[in-house]
């Protein structure tokens, strides 16, 4: 389902292998473990090194040079960021790294099969894995901390922009792609009431077996749910806080204490629900939902279209604004506070480019003109996964271009702040390592390194 779980747009980037691998390079000497690097106080393994080639090589990740040099390389950099954090007593939220843990648990199984073919993949049990996230997250965290805090007061003027732009070769000032701004007036027709009994009535039938011993609520969600991906995993969901819940959802959850029974139908705005509990831990909980939608029927769907075609026409003969359309018919919360502006998640502005707009609206306003509003059109709501009939005004429209100093400030400022900060860091990393002790195995050091300080002569 969707964005059931609130803050699952930031979905995992990969899939480690956190397997103790035993392959060799072949040109390093046979043995199951060793200490490779020694930074500060600190041992780089063999072992981890392995791990860190054979995730990359998993997840498709290029690595620009020998695998042997770089990875060695990037985890000695980690440590001297993580030294100077204990220096610093930067800490992290536990809490968020035991919510980012089980998201990433909860993908490994979505992507094995189950949790226990994970376990086999793994070849370690749960609560290994569960330990071993952990720290690599929290770590993980802590450097991007650390990093922040010594690039906090790198700041800019607008002099520094310019001079920073004026000296940019022409053929490295960067490309701005096309972006638009879009209002938006949407609502989604009205679900007869027949509909949402026959889902009732469905879910009871569903809730009726499971409860008598007759059905596994696994087996139905994998046959009937319409949350696809948790369906996959018999509708599991995983550990979650209540937070990352919808509250309809989190309220009926987090009150379940009897595995053995399916709780009442849920109504969320996703549709509607029944689940099971699997266990609580804590402040978490695992629970089992199936999904089902009402459907619209084609008559309610040409009424709603209907309806926002003379409501379109009454915008273009100014007989209405579009902002008062929206106040008065607008069924889209992200939008309906502001004038109908969409807003984009990926950059909080109100600026897309045309990939990162729902394909229904991209499709609509590639070719119109500043100030048109679409035809109706139906699209698929990407917060709710509910269709919807909507149209559209463009508010703004800028073709791609080079960046220039009028139109594009802000991003030249955060070019310009970004390569300073990276300048900072990288003259950082050399000065740690003057300072730090640092041993390289000799089978180890034949490496063009991106820091030669590595090796002290």
């Amino acid at each position: 389902m969707k964005k059931l779980i609130l803050f699952f747009s930031f979905l995992i980037s990969i899939l480690p292998s956190f397997v103790k691998a035993q392959t060799q390079s072949p040109t390093k000497t046979n043995v199951i473990d060793e200490v490779i690097w020694v930074v500060g106080d600190e041992a780089i393994l063999r072992s981890e090194v392995e791990e860190q080639r054979l995730r990359a090589q998993y997840d498709g990740t290029p690595i620009q040079g020998d695998p042997y040099c770089v990875i060695p390389e990037q985890l000695a950099i980690q440590k001297l960021f993580l030294h100077q954090a204990e220096l610093d007593s930067v800490t992290v939220n536990e809490t968020t790294v035991l919510n980012q843990v089980e998201t990433r648990l909860n993908y490994f199984i979505a992507q094995i099969g189950s949790k226990e073919k994970m376990e086999e993949y793994f070849r370690k049990s749960t609560p290994d894995l569960r330990e071993e996230l952990a720290t690599m997250i929290r770590n993980q965290m802590i450097i991007q901390q650390m990093q922040q805090k010594l690039v906090s007061n790198i700041k800019s003027t607008p002099s520094d922009v310019r001079r920073f732009y004026n000296e940019m070769p022409v053929d490295s000032i960067p490309t701005v792609p096309a972006e638009v701004e879009l209002q938006i007036v949407s609502f989604e027709p009205p679900v007869p009431i027949a509909e949402i009994n026959r889902i009732k009535d469905e879910l009871r039938d569903f809730t009726e077996r499971v409860n008598n011993g007759t059905a596994d609520f696994s087996v139905l969600a994998r046959l009937y749910s319409e949350d696809t991906e948790s369906a996959k995993r018999g509708g599991e969901l995983g550990f979650m806080g209540r937070g990352q819940l919808v509250p309809e959802f989190a309220a009926v959850a987090f009150n379940l204490t009897d595995p053995k029974k399916v709780s009442r139908i849920v109504q969320t705005e996703f549709g509607y629900h029944i689940i099971q509990l699997i266990e609580k831990r804590g402040d978490r909980v695992n629970v089992r939902h199936i999904l089902l939608r009402p459907h619209v029927s084609a008559e309610e769907k040409d009424k709603a279209i209907h309806a926002l075609d003379s409501i379109a026409n009454l915008i273009r003969e100014n007989k209405m604004t579009f902002e008062q359309a929206v106040q008065s018919y607008s069924q889209d919360k992200n939008s309906a506070m502001n004038a109908g502006l969409m807003l984009n998640e990926k950059n909080n502005t109100s600026k897309f480019e045309y990939q990162d707009l729902p394909p229904e609206v991209a499709k609509v306003v590639y070719n119109m003109n500043v100030g048109e509003i679409s035809n109706p059109f139906t699209m698929i709501n990407p917060t709710t996964n509910k269709e919807v009939v909507a149209v559209v005004k463009v508010k703004s429209k800028v073709e791609a271009h080079k960046a220039n100093l009028t139109d594009d400030y802000q991003m030249l400022q955060t070019l310009y702040e970004s390569r300073k900060k990276q300048e900072f860091l990288n003259n950082w990393i050399i000065k740690k390592q003057q300072e730090t002790y640092i041993s390289i195995d000799p089978a180890w050091q034949n490496c063009k390194f991106q820091y030669p300080g590595w090796i002290k002569k």
